[in-house]
């Protein structure tokens, strides 16, 4: 019996299924990118403030993720979807992408050792933008190798396995910074305009596990070939080689993703205020910091705890992702998610009346349900409606959904914070609760195709 990089030639290719650790190992090098992802996340805004930033500024940095994954992502959908090498499909932009990742890693938190003032608020956001360019050429190409080499029936468990990984490495990169001043006695001061030791080198560790996780799926999972891909999903219809496909491919996209749309747009305009003003709310709001102080050891404290909250959120994502298939199986993908979303929102909001810092932790357990199902569901809802060898490419437009809120956000979000909140940072937060809740209402006009086939077989 002849075998091929997934299983046995003679079973059906299109109910073929992967076992657990296939899965894994498939879906190990998001540890790593979430790794990364994290440490910015917790980290980015409080290093920009140390190289001068101001809150109303900090969403325009920002700006720099949503934009990046606008352009990049569609692109390196586009082209997965065309490209067979040694490596395969999607692994060669795996590895590109890491390899620039972790030399931004190493670059960012020192931006102010080799430059001053201005200068190093502008080459540390040039590092940011580098870093947010390869992790959305990392990123992409994984979310498609999901949907390629899974049955439907195996999306939701492999989007599942693919968001505990996520959690697991947030996790370790959100808390790093921590363990390394409370464990290993690494220092979390600095003289003004520098990071201090505790973040810099959890920027190196988190290159070193980003390289390593990655290496995990390059090396100990297969991609189906060309003619077995066909087999499976069909063959494609490509218009043409071009850049300009990708115009085609946006106005023809299946009415579920539209629908997702709306869905997407709330859940990540609420995410991206939490990313960014989450250091100055807890500053000001919980350690009762004034603005103008972002270089004191209260304030790094208050940076510092962040991270452990946000490390809370990815753990509780982590377990709650084991548990999504089996509660999906059970309510329905729509359900699960729009009771994901509520949590969420309850849990942004409720931070506005912490009475001291522990109480975020609390907080953070809507949050961690909501991050889980934005990371599976959508996804899971979207994978059964997209055409036959288009997966990268509408991946990579999903994304648009992703991004355009942020984008938005990034704009608005700064001049709102300074003339309609007076610099308090905290309603950004209360705000992005009620976007959650109303992306949970969005769901349920969202049409699962899943649920509707299993509804004509009846």
């Amino acid at each position: 019996m002849s075998k091929t990089s997934t299983g046995t030639l003679d079973q059906p290719l299109r109910d073929r299924k992967m076992s657990f650790w296939q899965i894994w190992n498939m879906s190990f090098g998001f540890l790593g990118i979430q790794f990364g992802f994290a440490l910015q996340n917790g980290n980015a805004s409080s290093i920009l403030q140390n190289f001068g930033a101001h809150v109303e500024e900090l969403s325009w940095f920002w700006l720099v993720a949503p934009l990046t994954g606008m352009i990049v992502q569609p692109i390196i959908g586009h082209y997965s979807d065309r490209t067979w090498n040694k490596l395969g499909r999607r692994k060669p932009y795996f590895l590109v992408g890491t390899l620039i990742c972790c030399l931004a890693l190493l670059l960012l938190p020192n931006s102010g050792v080799f430059f001053v003032g201005k200068m190093a608020l502008f080459i540390g956001a040039m590092f940011l933008m580098l870093m947010d360019a390869s992790i959305n050429v990392a990123m992409e190409p994984f979310r498609a190798l999901v949907a390629d080499n899974l049955p439907d029936n195996q999306r939701t468990l492999g989007f599942s396995i693919q968001t505990f990984l996520i959690g697991l490495g947030a996790v370790v990169g959100s808390w790093l910074p921590w363990i390394l001043q409370n464990v290993f006695d690494v220092s979390a001061s600095a003289p003004a305009g520098q990071v201090a030791d505790n973040v810099v080198w959890s920027f190196y560790i988190g290159a070193v596990v980003f390289l390593a996780a990655i290496s995990v799926t390059i090396l100990f999972s297969k991609e189906y070939a060309p003619a077995e891909y066909e087999a499976i999903h069909g063959k494609p219809d490509h218009a043409s080689a071009g850049l300009g496909e990708i115009l085609v491919d946006f106005k023809k996209m299946p009415k579920t993703m539209r629908q997702l749309g709306l869905v997407q747009f709330f859940s990540w305009f609420a995410l991206f205020s939490m990313w960014v003003f989450t250091t100055p709310a807890i500053a000001q709001h919980i350690y009762k910091l004034p603005i103008t102080d972002t270089s004191s050891n209260e304030f790094r404290d208050a940076g510092t705890w962040v991270g452990i909250i946000f490390g809370v959120y990815n753990g509780v994502s982590a377990i709650y992702a084991l548990m999504l298939p089996t509660i999906a199986s059970k309510f329905g993908r729509k359900n699960t998610h729009a009771f994901s979303l509520v949590a969420g929102g309850i849990g942004l909001i409720s931070m506005y009346f912490a009475p001291n810092k522990e109480f975020l932790l609390i907080s953070m357990v809507g949050v961690g349900l909501a991050w889980a199902s934005i990371l599976a569901m959508p996804y899971a809802i979207l994978a059964g409606s997209i055409p036959a060898g288009k997966m990268g490419v509408y991946m990579g437009i999903f994304n648009f959904f992703i991004t355009f809120p942020q984008i938005l956000n990034g704009i608005l979000g700064g001049p709102i914070v300074k003339y309609l909140y007076g610099n308090q940072a905290i309603y950004a937060i209360v705000l992005a609760g009620i976007f959650m809740i109303v992306g949970a209402l969005s769901t349920f006009y969202v049409q699962d195709a899943v649920t509707i086939n299993m509804n004509d077989k009846r």
